[in-house]
Parts: structure tokens; C-alpha cells; sequence
């Protein structure tokens, strides 16, 4: 069965749960599904469930699909916390446990599959499977990087990322000043600076719609949201990839953006292929977000991915 999606301006209810005190947002579609795992799909950095809203639509018509928004991002409360891979995964683990009810295949792209991963190998008893979508995370034997991989890249202009290139240690201590703290965040929050951003690692433009734009820069403007960024280029980093991929027991599928500028999918393919060799994995003529850009083939390769290992 071919799965379709509908227009991107399709709205999408959501509800709240409580999590440690905060309120946490959620989209929940689709009947649950006696024989089939529900699905979980967790966002990137500076996005949201709404990022989302294609492959909700198309996969609701075969799974009982979920979306979250990650604490600190789109709807959800944005305390001031030290915000890591580890308060992820127990957001993630505890959602499954208390909201979903049972094991569930998470979906993660770029930080939203870190965190992802982390849940699957760190608290296997929530994965059913894991699906990483250009998944963020540094491994072992990466050169060590002030901020997390992928992270100060997902939210760096081309230009500021080649400046720290040249100043090391110099950037780093720079942007632990609260007025330079203030000037990035302020800068990289505009629209045009978000689209310019969308359009440098989107294949395919036409995606890049005033509704994806606006959806990425209404929280930014959220209270918090500022506490947000600076303690994510602040954290520690978590665990490493392949120390993950180590412990990792259930099914993991691969979906590549071939033409993410962000990182080379095939050379990083490679290094997730030595640590776990028996991993599925295809590659898509897309950018960093492939099941924004390609929802159709994504819907399709989960799907039929799903119902190969249940």
C-alpha cells in the first residue's frame, strides 16, 4: 500500500503531559495497532513535533504514531536545566512507560536520533527499534570538540562555524560571555537567518515553506529559550556513538540524507556499520532533514521496515 501525506498546512492537534513538573507537548495519531509496535518520533535541534507533520499523516494510516517535543523545544516548558542526551532519554523513557504503555520504535533526526539512541541502548526495555534520520552524536576516535558534534553546527551560521575553526579555545571562552551568549542567540533566531540556514542544508527548497520557517522561530521567542541554547554549547558531552552502538540489542534502521553539508553520510554510514554491522540502511536524495524533504520515501522505508522485523 502506497502511503501518502497531506499538505504541510494540515493541522495537527496536540496535548500536554506532565514530566517532572513541566508541561510537555505531544501529537498522538492512529489506532493502536494489537500486532505492531506504535511509533515515537523525536525532533532536531530547534525543531518540534510539527517537523514532523508528514509522516504523522502518512504513517497514522498504518501505526497508532507519536511525536514529542523535546524539553526545552518547540511547545514544551523550557526550564533553566543543564540539558543533555541523559535528560533526554529519561524524558523519552518515561513518555514510553506512562503515555505510550508499551515498547515503541523510536524515530530520531539528527539530536532527536542521539537521544534516541541513548534510549535504545541505555534503556533497551522501550525500544521495539530504533530509526536514526542523519543522527547527531560524536564518536570515540572524532577529534574532541568544545560543544557537541552536530549540535553547534545545527545552529551556526557558515560563517561563525569557520570563525571558531580559527579562534579553538578562543570561541569558546567568547561565547561563554553573557552580552556575546546574547548577540548569537538574537542573531541566529531571526527568520531570515533561519531560512538562510534551512536553505544550506535542504535539497530540495520548495520544502523550505513560511510555515517551516515560522514553526522553527515562534519558540525561540518562548521565555527560556534562550537558557536553551547556551546550556546545549555547555553541556558535557554524553556518551559516545559506538559506546552506544555497543550495548544497542534491538533492530536499528539507517536513513541518509546523501546531500547534508552537515556531515558525510557515507564516510559516517561506515563508522555505524563497524559498530553494528547488522544495522538496515538506505540512502535518499535529501539533505539533513529527510523526512521533511522526502516524506513519501521515508513513510514508505519505515513502514515496510517495520512490519519486516515485527
Amino acid at each position: 500500500m502506497q502511503v501518502t501525506t497531506a499538505p504541510s498546512t494540515t493541522p495537527i492537534p496536540g496535548k500536554y503531559w506532565q514530566w517532572r513538573g513541566h508541561n510537555i507537548y505531544y501529537v498522538r495519531a492512529g489506532e493502536k495497532q494489537p500486532q505492531r509496535p506504535p511509533l515515537l518520533l523525536v525532533h532536531g535541534f530547534g525543531a518540534s513535533c510539527d517537523h514532523w507533520r508528514k509522516n504523522i499523516t502518512g504513517l497514522s494510516e498504518d501505526f497508532e504514531v507519536f511525536a514529542i517535543d523535546l524539553l526545552g523545544f518547540g511547545r514544551s516548558a523550557k526550564p533553566k536545566l543543564q540539558y543533555s542526551g541523559d535528560l533526554w532519554r529519561d524524558q523519552l523513557h518515561d513518555f514510553i512507560s506512562e503515555a505510550i504503555g508499551q515498547k515503541a520504535i523510536l524515530a530520531g533526526n539528527s539530536l532527536g536520533g542521539y537521544a534516541s539512541l541513548c534510549v535504545a541502548a541505555q534503556r533497551p526495555e522501550s525500544a521495539a527499534g530504533l530509526v536514526l534520520l542523519n543522527s547527531a552524536g560524536p564518536f570515540s576516535q572524532s577529534q574532541p570538540t568544545p560543544e557537541p558534534e552536530a549540535l553547534q553546527s545545527e545552529i551556526q551560521p557558515p560563517k561563525q562555524a569557520s570563525l571558531q575553526t580559527l579562534l579553538g579555545d578562543s570561541f569558546k571562552w567568547i561565547f561563554q560571555q553573557p552580552l556575546a551568549q546574547l548577540l548569537l542567540f538574537q542573531y541566529v533566531r531571526q527568520r531570515w537567518v533561519i531560512r538562510q540556514t534551512l536553505e544550506k542544508v535542504y535539497l530540495d527548497k520548495s520544502a523550505i515553506t513560511d510555515q517551516l520557517v515560522e514553526e522553527i522561530y515562534r519558540p525561540a521567542y518562548d521565555p527560556g529559550a534562550m537558557d536553551v541554547f547556551v546550556s546545549v554549547f555547555s553541556t558535557p558531552q554524553g556518551e559516545k556513538v559506538d559506546a552506544l552502538l555497543k550495548k544497542l540489542t534491538c533492530p536499528l534502521l539507517m536513513l541518509w540524507g546523501e546531500a547534508d553539508p552537515w556531515m558525510n553520510a557515507r564516510e559516517r554510514s561506515q563508522k555505524f556499520r563497524q559498530y553494528y554491522p547488522q544495522l538496515t540502511e538506505h540512502f535518499l536524495m535529501a539533505g539533513h532533514c529527510p523526512h521533511d524533504e522526502v516524506p513519501d520515501k521515508v513513510n514508505q522505508l519505515l513502514r515496510d521496515w517495520v512490519l519486516s522485523i515485527n
